[in-house]
Order: C-alpha cells, then structure tokens, then sequence
C-alpha cells in the first residue's frame, strides 16, 4: 500500500506564511573555498544570509497578521516565527513543504529540524520517506535527511557532508543529542576523528542552517537558551505546535476550533469507565453535572434514587445548595443526612452536611482495579468491531490503541508466553466479542476468522539492549527479538500497518507514543491508566485525530465524504475516567489554547483580510470595502453602538436570510462564518470578564468592627464552649437501633458507569466554555462485586469512633442484628459502616433529646477563628461588600442569606458576624455532630440597647417544613446557649430580616 498525499490549500497557506516574512530578499546560496587538496578544492555551501532589515520583515509580519486576523505586533521577538497548527493536520508536511519553498523563493538549502523526543525524530524521518516522492513530483527534487547520531559512523559522515553540497540539506536532531549532560550530547562541542578533527557544532554554524523546532513547549529552558542565543547560528527559528507556550511573532493559526469546523481532524468521542459505587454511604448517589449561571447560584444534577407508584428508579434531579435528598427521593430513608452544604463550580465538587463529598462524575466507592480495566478493554473491543464492520466496506483498516502505565502488564518476560494481564484479558475478551460470528456478513466473518486473537495486538514501547519492552520513555538500544519486528512495524512501516492484509489491529503503548507518532486509521484509543495531570487530554487523543486513508492509501476527506465526513471520521476515546471529567477536561484544555481574536467588528479587523469561497474565489478587504461593509452591518442592526456582533445577525445567519453588500455577493458564507465568530468570541470574553468581580483574598482579617466593645461584649459572652451529658436507658436504645437497622439499612453493591458521548458536528469557544461543545448520548451502568481483598476491619472499634458509644454497646447491637442485614458487610463494608453508625446516631439523638445537659466549660474560642484563608467567591453571586459585618466582605449561601446580610446593612444594626464555620470555626457540640449557627448580631434601637441576637436563618419557617435533623440540632443549639446563662442573648430561627425585628421588638 502506498499513501497518497495531497495538497491541501491550508497547508499552502501555512508554508506561504513563512516564505512571505522574507518578501525582498533575493534567490541564491553561499559557497566558500576553505582548503585545497592537490587538484581538488574544498568548499561549503550555506544558506545566503539575510540582506532585507528587520523593519522589512517586520512589515510583512504585520501583513500577514492582519490577513488572518491575528494580533498585530509592534516590534519583532527576535527572528522566530510561530506556526500554530492543530495536532493531525499534518505539521511535519507543512514544514516540510516551507523547506522546498524557501529553497525556491531564496535558495535556501540548510536545515535543522530539532525535536523533543526520540519517538517524535522517529516519525519525523518516516514523515520525510514515505513523502520523499510526492514532493518530488511537486518540485522536481529530493531533500537529502538524515538524524543526528554520534553513535553511528553512517550518520557523522552526513553531519560532514551537510554543509557541502549544494542539495536541500536536512538534519533531524532531538534533544537528547545536545542539551544534556551524557556523553554522547557533549560530543556536537568536541573535536571527533570521524570528522577529521571537526566540532559537529562547527559544521551546523557554518552552513547558517534555518532552525525548525518541532513541539518546542516540550523543551526545557537550558534547550530553549541555546535556541535564542543562536547557539546554531541559524538564519532565523521557525516554531511548529499546536499549544505552544508562547507566542513568538504568530504568522499562522489553525487551532483547535477551525481544524474542526473546517473537517480537517476526526471528531472526538468519549466512553467514560468510572466506578459510581458507594463507601462511606448507603445510598446510590452519582453527580453528573455542576451548572453555572452568570446572576444566579450554581445548581448540580445528581442521579439518586427515587420511590415511585410502580417501584423505585433512578433519576436525575436538579440541586440546589441547602436541598435535602431525604425529601427529593419521596422519603427513602437512606438519603437522611443528605443535605446540599457546597456547589463548588471551581472544583467541580457537591459536599453534603454529613461529610460527604461528591466530584463531577463520581460517586465514592472502590472496585478491583482489574475488573475496571477489564471493562474498558471490553469496551475497546466493542467499538473497533462496530467501527470495523462498517470500515471494512469501504476498504478501511480500523486500529486502536491502548496506553498503559506499566509495560509488565502488558508484556511480562517472567510469565508463559510473556503475556501481561492485559494481554490475557485482551485475548480472552477479543474471543468472546466475535465469538457469535453469525450475526456479522460473511466476508466480515471470515476476515475476522483468517487471525487468532494471540496475532492481532502488538506493543510498541522502548526497548533495551536484550531486545526487551521497558518502561524508560526515549531510549532504545540494539535489539535482536520479535519485539523489534512490532517495534519497527508501528513506528517505520506505516502503509503495512494500515494494509488489510497486516493481522494487527490493536496496539499497546507505553508515553513514548504520546507525541512524535500517529496513524491515520486510529480510530478507538483507551487509557488503561489512572489519569495524570501533567499528560493532557490533547496529547492522549492526539494520535488520533488525523483524517483515515482506505486501503489504495486515499486520504478520506470532507472533498470525497460530504456530508459523511464525521460518520467515518471520528475518534472513540475510552477513558479511565468519568465522562464528564474527561470531557471538561478536553474542552478545558482547547479554550485554554485558543489565541486572541477580536470582539468586535471595526475597519482594523477587516483591513488586509483576505477570505476565500468554496470556488476558490478570493477577496481582500481595503479601508474602503471594510467600511462599506461595517456601515451596511450598522444599518441592519447586526452591529450595536459599540460595534459588537448582535443576536440580529446570528439569526438571519440561522434563518439563511443574512445579506452582504453587492461587492461581497459570492462571499456571504466566509463573511457570515467570520462574523459568527466574533459573536462567539465576544460572549466568551464577556464570561471571562466575570472574573473581575472574583474575590481571591489569601488571609481576610477582621476589621475595626470586631475590635467595637459591643461586639466583644457579645463575643465575650458566647465564645464559651460547653460540653454535654446525657443519662438514658442504653437498652431502650439498643432495642430501636436494632430495629432501626433491620428495617431500614440499605448497602448497594458498588456499580460502573459507562457513559458515552461526542462533540458537536460545529464548536466554538462559548460551546467550549459552557461544556456544551460535547454531547451526552448514553449511559450504561454494570454492577460488580467488593472485594475485601488483604483489608481488615475493627468493625466494632470502627462503628464505636462514628457514635460515640462503647464496645459493649455496639457489639450488643450487632450481635442483635438478623443474618440478612449482618451479611451486608460482606458486601459493602464501608457503607455497611457508615450505614449502621448513621443509623444508630439517628436513633440516639431522639433518645436523647430530652436527657441531654449542656455544661459549660474553662475553654473558649480563639479570636483567631475570624481569620479566614483562602477566602474566595464573586461579588455577582456570593459575596456581598458591606460596612457593618466584622470582614469588609460576607460571604452567603443562599439568596435568603444574601437578602438577609443585605437588610442587615441598616442603622438598627450596630455591628454584624457571620460565624466561621469549617473545621476550626464556632461549632456546638450535639450527638449529630458538630452545629454552626449562622448570624451573631448586635442591635441599637430606641427601644433596646445592645440587644444581641444569634440567628438561624431558614427559607420556610413552618415546623414540619424543617428538616428532621436541622431539627434536632437547632434543639440541641437552644440548650446550649440557655447553659451559658445570659439573659441578653437571643436564639432563634428566622426566615428574613422582618421576622427578626419582630422578635426583637415582641
């Protein structure tokens, strides 16, 4: 099978971007006689060094940002260019088509591409083979290439001979080779005999190569400093990547987001594998999404349990912060305790007032981590064969591929047959999925028969000097085993790789394929892995994103599918994770790349524009055509006072009744997708704009309102802390626990969630913001089982530290338990722990109501408790600026304590706090855990003077409206302050600021 390669009009442009820097140089190369031997001379040849200024250049830079609407710089960054380009929109051509066009616009014919890695050198100089003959064909010549290596005698006569023919020379050099410290990087600064006594730096410096540095974000400073010190002498610095670090004076961009809108890349979709399980609770609960309003609180959608007429279901409900489980799931008992504290849309996280807490995507729970991965290999499986069926049709090879942590996992050399666990699994799940052949056509049938399961998977991963898979990322040694047979057949021989007839289809990978290699026909890659942070969702799907090719090597673009370019293209991502994390994540990462691009629309955007229609056609915008088409947008409404982009346009565009002026008739297309993209881009930065009303205080001290004598009368009085007793009948309580337990525990067997989705056929950067770029399409969940595994239990010890009570009356307890409920344990032990202390607490806190005495103490609370860290929030949904509360600033829960802190702000109230809450804030004890009431208020009216109030502030006043447990503490709470003894303090619970006048006053 041969690649066929075409030339893509993106790809033109992009080498045209760095051939028209230079406009005004002139053609031509350098020779110089440096030495005669006898009747033979000899010479070098470099590249003709620059005669056009900087100003020139600058100029042209300017030009070109402006065409594509980049931002426009005012001074060059030295003589480096950046090219951004989406990853799989076939980098290494671009610059290997700039090559040839530099050389036939200036004669320049020296070269150094320096790479990151060597599995990135490797793809490289695969790239340059299999498009030697393509090129060819384009310019009439080869470029002669070859990769840097010290160790190979082979690869030092190259080195030699770079600067000495008059050819388009190309060295290939990753990092590894200068900017380290082993002993082969230090030989480019050493005189070598191979060489005849030259330095290899020498002999780069003499030709004036043009430095192209391919993923330069990868590199470290001491790699980056030789580069801007011109350690190379090169000419000038041309930077590849599709998230670069910094921008040095951008000529080009194809990000993200017009990679995908113009089908240049498959579209992603995701199988999120999370375990959705329980431990520490005894009732399902998994959190699906965080939703973030600009003017109103976060809400969450949590999927729980729910009794209704015909049984009980799951169902996903919206939740607020305050909301109780107990009254969503119509009263099953498990969801007692479950009351909203947080929706945190900065981590994504719900946290409830019984401890517990939720991330988006997750539930807690535990499972055997080889049934998890055993699942997503499952699943692997399953989409390869329902992309495959369908692919083998068309005459297309479907890969996929598989990253691991560990490569004895796959490849164990101290086991039969070195087969790792995910070989074993493989193979046996592989046999399984096609094991009901008959429900597949014939021919697919029989193609899936003509391999066993052992021929069809291979590894490509780093091999040491026996020939054998290690975990190491770049090295590879000599090697002499079947494992170099699977290393050069996915890294050298990609047209066998993507031919039918080759039985591998699936290929396991340690990093060392995160960058630096891809395959067109990638069309599943898992993570069988724990996801790490400095590894991105980009890099990960990033060898998967290039367009597929059939059989005749054909590249199966948008120009040969329509409108069934997706339906083909498009990459199943099955990840270690939930769905939603991982989808976030990825979208996260896209909007983080995006460069600027303008809000609004005005005769700068437009001036120099160049756009082009689907003929071909293009149009270039002058001063006069951009104001003629900004006054005709003025007109129609599509543009308000400030030049923005209004809804008016984006509906016309919708409705397919958007008009341009007469001059812009056969552009209306580029013209509409121009200014949709302002649109977008403007409501983007108008939600980043939110930011500004963030508040991100590291240390909020009081202010001169807590030092006010009467707000230390008040705190004088209630920072007493107090201890309770209680004296009841423990087996009165021992036979309702008992009871309790058996008729209401529930332990869930732990389940996983198989959630699945894809980005939308159209994205943009406020779909990317909002997580709305991708949608939800599926979910699956399986159920398996704990295993307890080496752990061990003090389950009596464990229940006792959760209820305070002793051994003996837990073990009383347990051993009163029936069979049925005890075996739970098995189970699930730590929600049959949680589960029973949650149950007796319960139990125990309406025994003791009645018999509980509160005592106070010796001990107070700290002054220091008013010190908030890390105090965060926005002043537009949280936070309120006030004059009268001990902190300049307060932070509310609800919109009833947002109100309630607002009317605060009034003359009767002298001075103002809402007490800290968090581990070390003002907490009363009571046998259902801590209580933190909200408000300590200090009054001055005519008819009391310092009246100090404590208040609860609810929503609903009416009893039976109050949570059952809210109930009890807020008893606990009138018995804690009656024992401090002050006639002068109030305690009560209000829904708003009138109610508590009226108390006041009464």
């Amino acid at each position: 099978m041969k690649l066929i390669f075409k030339q893509q009009p993106y790809q033109t442009d992009a080498a045209m971007s760095a051939v028209r820097c230079f406009e005004g140089q002139s053609k031509g190369f350098r020779k110089e006689v440096i030495g005669r031997t006898k009747l033979f001379t000899e010479e070098i040849f470099s590249n003709k060094k620059l005669e056009i200024t900087e100003i020139d250049i600058l100029k042209n830079v300017q030009t070109l940002q402006k065409e594509q609407g980049l931002k426009t710089i005012n001074k060059l960054d030295g003589l480096n260019f950046t090219i951004e380009m989406e990853t799989g929109t076939g980098k290494t051509y671009v610059y290997t088509k700039t090559m040839y066009e530099l050389n036939k616009h200036y004669g320049w014919n020296k070269f150094i591409i320096m790479v990151p890695s060597v599995a990135i050198r490797e793809g490289v100089h695969k790239s340059f083979q299999i498009t030697a003959e393509h090129f060819q064909e384009i310019y009439g010549k080869k470029i002669r290439f070859s990769i840097y290596n010290t160790k190979n005698k082979s690869n030092l006569i190259n080195i030699k001979s770079f600067a000495d023919t008059s050819n388009i020379e190309v060295i290939i050099m990753n990092y590894q080779a200068f900017a380290t410290t082993s002993k082969e990087s230090r030989k480019i600064y050493q005189k070598l005999d191979s060489l005849q006594s030259e330095r290899p730096i020498d002999i780069i410096k003499r030709a004036c190569p043009v430095l192209i540095i391919d993923e330069p974000q990868r590199f470290g400073n001491k790699a980056e400093k030789i580069f801007t010190d011109r350690e190379f002498n090169q000419l000038f610095t041309l930077r590849y990547s599709a998230t670069h670090k910094k921008d040095f004076n951008k000529i080009y961009r194809l990000d993200a987001i017009d990679a995908y809108n113009q089908k240049l890349v498959k579209k992603i979709g995701v199988k999120g594998i999370e375990v959705v399980g329980n431990s520490g609770t005894n009732s399902y609960l998994f959190l699906d999404r965080i939703q973030i309003y600009t003017n109103k609180f976060p809400v969450a959608y949590i999927e729980l349990e729910v009794k209704q007429a015909n049984g009980i279901h799951k169902k996903i409900r919206q939740i607020k912060e305050k909301d109780d489980l107990y009254v969503f799931s119509n009263e099953l008992k498990q969801y007692k305790r479950f009351v909203v504290k947080e929706i945190n849309g900065l981590t994504s996280t719900v946290s409830f007032t019984n401890g517990v807490t939720l991330s988006v995507g997750q539930a807690a729970g535990d499972v055997n981590e080889e049934h998890v991965r055993r699942i997503q290999i499952r699943e692997t499986i399953k989409s390869h064969i329902e992309k495959e069926r369908i692919m083998f049709q068309k005459g297309i090879k479907v890969l996929s591929l598989f990253f691991i942590d560990e490569v004895v996992k796959y490849r164990d050399y101290s086991s039969p047959g070195h087969k790792g666990i995910y070989a074993r699994v493989f193979e046996d799940e592989y046999r399984q999925a096609i094991s009901g052949l008959s429900l597949f056509e014939p021919e697919y049938n029989d193609y899936l028969n003509k391999h066993s399961a052992e021929d069809i998977h291979k590894g490509y991963f780093s091999i040491d000097k026996k020939g054998k898979f290690v975990d190491s990322k770049e090295k590879r040694g000599q090697v002499g085993s079947d494992d170099e047979n699977a290393y050069d057949l996915i890294m050298k021989n990609k047209e066998k790789l993507l031919d039918l007839k080759e039985p591998t289809r699936f290929i396991f990978s340690h990093s060392a394929l995160r960058e630096g290699w891809d395959n067109p026909n990638v069309f599943q890659i898992c993570t069988l892995k724990h996801s790490q942070s400095e590894i991105s969702k980009r890099q990960e799907i990033g060898r998967g994103l290039r367009i597929c090719v059939n059989s005749q090597g054909g590249r199966m673009d948008a120009s040969v599918l329509d409108s069934d370019f997706f339906d083909v293209n498009k990459l199943t991502v099955v990840a270690s994770e939930s769905y939603d994390s991982f989808a976030k994540a990825l979208q996260n990462e896209i909007v983080e790349s995006l460069s600027e691009r303008p809000v609004t629309l005005t005769t700068e955007v437009l001036n120099n524009r160049v756009i082009q229609n689907e003929k071909g056609g293009k149009f270039v915008f002058d001063s006069q055509t951009s104001m003629d088409l900004i006054i005709d947008m003025k007109i129609k409404g599509y543009l308000d006072a400030d030049y923005h982009i209004t809804e008016t346009l984006i509906k016309d565009v919708e409705n397919k009744i958007f008009e341009v002026p007469e001059k812009l008739k056969d552009f209306e297309t580029c013209v509409a997708e121009l200014m949709t993209g302002i649109y977008t881009t403007a409501n983007f930065k108008a939600a980043e704009n939110e930011n500004a009303n963030n508040i991100n205080e590291p240390i909020l001290k009081p202010n001169d309102n807590f030092a006010k004598k009467e707000f230390q009368d008040l705190w004088k009085k209630i920072k007493v802390k107090t201890v309770y007793e209680v004296d009841f009948e423990s087996t009165e309580l021992v036979e309702k626990c008992v009871k309790a337990i058996d008729a209401n525990l529930t332990v869930k067997k732990i389940l996983i969630n198989i959630t699945s989705g894809e980005q939308q056929d159209k994205i943009d950067e406020a779909a990317l913001k909002s997580g709305e770029s991708m949608k939800k399409e599926k979910s699956v969940t399986e159920r398996t089982e704990s295993l307890l595994g080496s752990l061990k239990y003090d389950l009596v010890a464990e229940i006792a530290k959760e209820t305070n009570l002793t051994r003996k009356t837990i073990v009383k307890i347990l051993q009163s338990l029936s069979q049925d409920t005890f075996h739970n344990f098995r189970v699930n032990p730590e929600s049959f722990i949680q589960g029973v202390a949650n149950i007796i607490n319960n139990e125990k806190a309406a025994t003791l109501i009645n018999n509980i005495v509160y005592s106070k103490t010796d001990k107070t609370y700290d002054d220091s408790i008013f010190t908030i860290n890390n105090f965060k929030g926005s002043l537009t949904k949280n936070i309120l600026e006030v004059k009268k509360h001990v902190h300049k600033y307060v932070k509310t829960d609800s919109d009833i304590e947002r109100k309630f802190a607002s009317d605060l702000e009034c003359e009767e109230v002298l001075v103002y706090a809402k007490l800290p809450g968090g581990p070390n804030g003002f907490k009363i004890p009571t046998p259902l855990g801590s209580y933190n009431p909200d408000w300590a208020i200090v009054f001055n009216t005519d008819k009391f003077k310092y009246v100090y109030f404590i208040a609860e502030t609810k929503g609903n006043m009416e009893t039976l409206q109050l949570k059952e447990i809210e109930q009890k503490k807020i008893s606990y709470a009138r018995k804690h302050f009656e024992a401090l003894g002050h006639a002068d303090i109030k305690y009560d619970v209000i829904d708003s600021y009138q109610a508590l006048r009226d108390k006041i006053m009464n």
